[in-house]
């Protein structure tokens, strides 16, 4: 009889321990979102800025989606594995229920309890789509657009909140990866204004630069997030690179784009040339420069000055450079 109760004890340690996990070094859940019971954390992110697209609606077509919204600000990711025979319905409930009380608006609710391809908000293919637009390291081990042969069920939310005169941003997914894991990615984006205090400089140190080194990197150019149109606040730049020229007559400029290592990297390179190309048309339609004089290119992520793997390199890495031809 002890040993029924022994070998009963030794089951039941075996099952939590398979069932019990330790969230990764430096895991936590976020302020806002408590997370699902007896989940725990297998990857986690946090960038103080960053930018983001958030999905309103659904599918519409082969990998795209048309309603996006694009915000930027402090990013958390926070990778939750939950194991057992918890239902993607459940997990669902519990959490626009946990985020409704929270506070937040729910803009763009979907589920599809079962096994699925679908296209709507919460499909598994519409989450496929949505996160090659918001990609996570392969080496995070995050599987929420992967599952096995008895994998099935899928969802999707997003929300809003208004707090301290900002906006948070919540967006998440989740998935069956397998018959006994459920997992889910949630995406926190708390709206900040991001100051630039990287330097500005003046015609005479960009001549100094080019005339050393054949090239000059500059960060006063500005542009939305995922657009290529030059923003009013890079006027004061514009206009020193006008003067630039208009210095030396004899200088004409190769005007490059680059971008990090975020995204896809053909839309990258196309995304750089079309910033480059409207940096130019800024200065001969606005400053009166020869278009002869400048040639617009772009090289996407390839030549980067800092590291991929932070903010803060990142943030150097998406530039524009001038060159001397």
């Amino acid at each position: 009889m002890r040993c029924v109760f022994i070998c009963l004890y030794i089951m039941v340690l075996a099952s939590d321990l398979i069932y019990s996990q330790t969230d990764v070094k430096g895991g936590k859940d976020h302020p806002l979102i408590t997370r699902y019971p007896g989940s725990y954390i297998g990857y986690y992110e946090e960038q103080q800025y960053d930018q983001y697209s958030r999905a309103r609606g659904p599918q519409t077509g082969y990998k795209k989606i048309d309603d996006w919204l694009n915000v930027e600000g402090k990013f958390t990711r926070i990778y939750y594995v939950v194991k057992g025979e918890v239902t993607i319905t459940e997990v669902y409930r519990n959490y626009l229920n946990a985020i409704q009380k929270a506070g937040f608006k729910i803009l763009a609710p979907g589920i599809e309890p079962e096994r699925n391809v679908s296209q709507k908000v919460g499909g598994f293919t519409f989450l496929k789509t949505f996160y090659e637009k918001n990609s996570f390291p392969a080496t995070g081990n995050i599987n929420i657009t992967n599952g096995s042969s008895t994998s099935g069920g899928s969802c999707y939310l997003a929300a809003e909140l208004e707090k301290g005169g900002g906006k948070v941003y919540l967006a998440l997914g989740v998935s069956q990866y397998s018959s006994n894991e459920k997992v889910f990615l949630l995406d926190v984006i708390e709206q900040t204004q991001m100051e630039d205090d990287l330097i500005k400089v003046t015609a005479e140190e960009m001549l100094k630069g080019i005339k050393a080194t054949g090239k000059f990197i500059i960060y006063g150019i500005y542009f939305d997030f995922d657009k290529a149109d030059v923003k009013p606040e890079s006027e004061p730049t514009l206009m020193e690179i006008a003067n630039l020229l208009k210095k030396d007559t004899k200088l004409n400029l190769y005007v490059v784009g680059h971008t990090d290592m975020q995204g896809k990297f053909d839309y990258n390179i196309d995304l750089s040339e079309r910033r480059a190309a409207s940096v130019v048309k800024e200065l001969t339609t606005k400053h009166g420069i020869n278009s002869s004089r400048l040639t617009a290119d772009g090289v996407g992520p390839l030549t980067p000055v800092s590291t991929n793997e932070t903010e803060e390199g990142r943030k150097l890495n998406r530039r524009v450079e001038l060159v001397a031809k």
